[in-house]
Order: structure tokens, then sequence, then C-alpha cells
């Protein structure tokens, strides 16, 4: 049996709601493991629910999801494709992969978005779609987004790998574009591991979506009974979820309106407790503004300076708290420079990368542990730190 050390607080622990051996087990009893099984179809019949959309598509990662994407749009080589460069890899490699180019704009200082005001100074005659990151599970300005996307016929595809059960305006992230894309990954708010869901919204994506999610072939239509026999009839490639990782799934998004209140629950008792630090200018809070109602994903500090934020994590690291930063921007990596293109000024990308520390963030987490953890970084401000010499909003 392995014991678990009390005196340290991860950074991210997976949640597990208690049932999920059980459906595991009756997915093995069911004798249908790989995709398309029972529990594939029960997920995926409560997320069109939940999420109020025409097709999810359980599917083994965001990553799968965002590549989905890509082969859809048809993107390729000469295509543009814009999006923030503070995000994860895979925002950019699902469409680099297709040959086509990540246009870097930067990001708003307050949620960390894309800046929808800077997007369509980005947009060329090559320009095919427009990628928005929920950072945080914090929406982007999803209107101002729609509206550039409509006038220049362009396609918008939600990166929501952090926005599960968070809305805009009171809509589900991943359903105001014509497609989006959502984790499951272990560090997300509702996992199996290692899974996500491609949300088509567009009717006219759905056929081919499924085909090609299922190796380029019609088998779905076959199982139907819309066909008599099911063959290639595209590209494509095994991206669909197994049925046991959908088993693992199924239990959590029974419990996604629970597991997202607790999180919102920690998320306030951390906001709450860096209220005056922020008031004397030490750090700054995650901002969400109005009509954005967010899942309380993570929550993380703006410090001074990068110095300061390196002393904190390290500071942290001593009382036995695991806290980190975040994404290298992608426009300064090797492979940024190689396939992408940066637009204009990535200034607030730069300084917002060198200053935000994650603090843990896990469902399961005691009002004992995130006053620890308060009470850690309120120590280190108050021997270390001087006022930002700039607003804190």
């Amino acid at each position: 049996m392995r014991i678990l050390d009390t005196t340290h607080i991860p950074f991210n622990r997976p949640y597990v709601t208690g049932r999920e051996l059980d459906a595991i087990a009756e997915a093995v009893s069911q004798a249908h493991l790989s995709a398309g099984g029972s529990f594939s179809n029960r997920c995926r019949a409560l997320l069109e629910e939940v999420l109020n959309c025409p097709m999810a598509l359980l599917v083994h990662s965001c990553t799968a999801a965002l590549e989905l994407s890509a082969l859809l749009l048809e993107v390729g080589p000469g295509d543009e494709v814009i999006m923030p460069s503070y995000t994860f890899v895979t925002t950019a490699t699902a469409f680099a992969l297709r040959g086509a180019t990540p246009v870097f704009v930067d990001i708003r200082p307050d949620t960390l978005n894309l800046n929808e005001n800077l997007v369509e100074s980005a947009i060329t005659e090559r320009t095919r779609a427009i990628v928005p990151v929920h950072y945080a599970g914090v929406a982007c300005d999803m209107s101002a987004l729609a509206q550039l996307a409509d006038a220049y016929s362009l396609a918008l595809v939600e990166d929501a790998a952090q926005g599960m059960c968070a809305t805009y305006n009171g809509q589900p992230l991943g359903t105001v574009g014509a497609l989006g894309a959502i984790s499951f990954h272990e560090t997300k708010n509702v996992t199996c591991g290692h899974g996500g869901v491609l949300v088509v919204n567009d009717e006219q994506l759905m056929t081919r979506a499924e085909v090609l999610s299922d190796k380029g072939t019609n088998r779905s239509s076959f199982f139907r009974g819309q066909v008599d026999k099911y063959t290639w009839t595209d590209v494509g490639s095994a991206y669909a979820l197994s049925d046991l990782a959908a088993a693992f799934l199924w239990p959590q998004l029974q419990e996604s309106a629970s597991i997202t209140e607790n999180r919102r629950q920690l998320w306030n008792e951390y906001h709450s407790g860096f209220a005056d630090a922020e008031r004397e200018g030490l750090l700054r809070r995650p901002v969400i503004p109005d009509g954005c109602d967010h899942n309380a994903h993570m929550y993380y500090l703006i410090m001074p300076d990068r110095a300061a934020r390196d002393r904190l994590i390290a500071e942290l690291e001593q009382a036995r708290i695991n806290a980190v930063f975040h994404y290298i921007p992608l426009h300064s990596s090797p492979a940024g420079r190689r396939y992408g293109r940066t637009h204009a000024s990535l200034a607030v990308t730069d300084d917002m990368s060198d200053r935000l520390v994650r603090l843990p963030m896990w469902n399961g987490m005691t009002p004992a542990l995130i006053d620890r953890v308060i009470d850690a970084v309120v120590k280190t401000l108050g021997r270390s730190l001087r006022p930002m010499s700039v607003p804190v909003r």
C-alpha cells in the first residue's frame, strides 16, 4: 500500500469519485474494451446534453480533437491559423502538422486570453481559422471573435482544453465556435487519465467528423444500419477513446457539477486570502470578466517580476508546497520559430509568462491545506517583496 506524504502539498492530485473501478469492471464484463462501447455511448449522450451541442465525439486526447479540427477544415501549406503564443504546444502542432502556419498574436493582460483587439490586424488572405484558448477556464471574448470570424469567413475553433463546465454568457465553452476541443487529462477538473472530446457545432461537419475519427471509415453508419457494410471513405486515424477510459470518465461526468462547485469554493478561498496582498500591490490575482462563469481550473498569481516569481516558487518548495510556472511562449521555442509566425509585439505574452505562478489546486484539498498555502505565500511576500511599480489591474 502506498502511504501518502501528508506533509507535502502536490500541485495536482487527480480526483476519483470512488465509482470508477466498478464502471471499469462493468466494461470488462461486457467484453467491449475498444471504442464505441456502452460507456462511450453513455458519455457521448451526457456530454451532448450538458454541452447542448449536436455532436460530441470522444477522442483519446484534446490533441486529437485539435488535429481532427485541422483535418476537417482542410488546412494545409500556405494557410495561416491565428492563435495565442501563450498556450500548450498542441494548439499549434495540430495545425502545423497539416503544413499550416500558426500566427501568434498577443494576449490580454487581465485574462491572459487572446487579445481580440489585435486579431483583425493579423488576418491576411491566407488566414483560415482563429483558435482562441480559454486560459484557466475563463472565456475569451467570443462575441468579438465570432464577429471577426463571420466578417472574414474564417472558422472559429475553440481550444477549451481547460474549459469543461465553464461558460461564456451562459453558453458552455467549446460550443460557440464551429468546433471545440476539451481535455480530460489527469490535470483537468474532469478526467479519465488521458482523453478529450471534439465538440462539433457546425452540422455540415458532423458526418465527416465521425468518419475521420474512426480511421476514415463509415463504420458508425454501418452499426446504425445506414449502410450494409463499412469501408474506407476518407482520411483519418484512430482518434476514438477506448471504452475502458470512457468507463472511468462516466462517473466523473456524472459528478461534474459538484466537482466544479467544490473547486470554486477552493478558488474563492484563495481569492479571498490574497485580497490584502493585492491591495498592497504585492501581487495580482486572476481577473474574471463579466459574463464569464469560470470552472476554477487553476489559481495563479502574477508577481512583480520573474525574480520574485522564482523566489516564491523556491520558498514554497522549501515549505513542501509544489507551485509551478506555466507555458514557455511558443513563439520563443525552436519549433515556434521554425513553423510559426509572430504578429507584431508579444510583450504581454512574454511579461505574463515570466511573472505567473500556479498554486496547488485539486478537488479534495481541505481548507486547512489552502490556508497553509496562503500563509506560506504571505510569509514570503512579507520578507522578500516590494510593491509592484505597475498597477495590479
